[in-house]
């Protein structure tokens, strides 16, 4: 499977872009153990235009973690197709643009999922991004605003014609936010149709290996995009993908790389904003499952406020049985 002249190899893993969650640090550990492509947290085109510099942290990358690509959200011509310009700069791989996001304080705005709604609007924005940069532009969307306007089989004509070189699909409406079942079904019509010949990703409801499996071999997609299932688990990859090779990890490995994870993120920014950061990913992660009388020990981890301290309960954890 190919983006531009990416050659990503046969049925890729790659990791979904999330806010909060894919910053570079967590992006760099999902590469070690698998991901055939990251990406970054959303950015703001409206920000980035701006110059607000949280927004423009969010385009730090390394060539470590690439192949990597920058997604841009926003609602405005101008603002997209300057922002992208800005993006180029960085470097990345790919510059993604976000028409997918469900979450009311972007798609409520009409930026996100909520371009679903102004179809003219959306192709056009896509359409002036691919002419302004030489990036491959790819695009992240949801099947349709609601169940009454499914239009992702005639919307991923619309966006190949666009010059997009890759689709990525999220099986569920924006109504449906991240509730009910990803519907794979339409995915497997958009890929199935002779007319499209860009890749086409699928992603939602992505857990084991035997749904990468499925998404594979039932929906015939040219690669996985695995999200939620991600946090707290940067080995997902490994553990997933049914080409890999890697040993399984002992729950003693696992802590280690929560605590790697941990102590980058402290090094990137601060030691209370850096643990803060990380408690998303430990409140998630499945390893402390079985441990007897878990909850008050979970509750220090979550409310620590020193490097220490976390550090301690977390290595204490590994004491625990399996």
């Amino acid at each position: 499977m190919k983006i531009g002249n990416i050659d990503f190899g046969d049925r890729p893993l790659f990791l979904a872009p999330m806010e909060d969650v894919t910053d570079i640090g967590f992006r760099m550990l999902c590469k070690r153990f698998g991901a055939a492509m990251v990406y970054t947290e959303f950015v703001s085109a409206e920000a980035l235009v701006r110059s607000v510099q949280s927004t423009v942290r969010k385009l730090t990358i390394s060539d470590e973690e690439r192949p990597v690509g920058i997604q841009l959200y926003g609602r405005d011509v101008e603002a997209m197709v300057e922002a992208a310009k800005i993006v180029e700069q960085a470097r990345p791989d790919i510059i993604d643009l976000n028409f997918g996001c469900p979450v009311k304080k972007v798609a409520g705005k009409g930026a996100g999922a909520g371009m679903l709604r102004n179809i003219p609007l959306l192709l056009n924005i896509t359409r002036e991004v691919v002419k302004a940069v030489n990036t491959p532009v790819t695009v992240k969307t949801r099947l349709g605003w609601d169940s009454n306007n499914l239009i992702i089989t005639d919307l991923a004509e619309q966006l190949q014609d666009c010059g997009i070189q890759a689709l990525t699909i999220h099986g569920r409406t924006r109504a449906q936010m991240y509730t009910g079942n990803a519907d794979w079904t339409l995915i497997r019509e958009v890929k199935q149709n002779p007319r499209i010949h860009i890749p086409i990703i699928g992603n939602g409801d992505i857990q084991s290996k035997e749904d990468v499996e499925r998404a594979f071999n039932d929906y015939g997609v040219d690669a996985v995009m695995v999200g939620r299932a991600t946090f707290g688990c940067p080995w997902f990859f490994s553990e997933a993908d049914p080409k890999s090779t890697r040993p399984s990890l002992s729950r003693e490995e696992k802590i280690d790389i929560l605590i790697e994870q941990l102590r980058i993120n402290i090094e990137r920014i601060d030691e209370y904003r850096g643990i803060l950061h990380t408690r998303r990913h430990l409140a998630a992660t499945p390893i402390f499952k079985g441990i007897p009388n878990f909850r008050p020990t979970r509750i220090r981890m979550l409310q620590a406020v020193k490097e220490s301290d976390l550090i301690s309960i977390l290595e204490s954890l590994k004491e625990q049985p399996q």
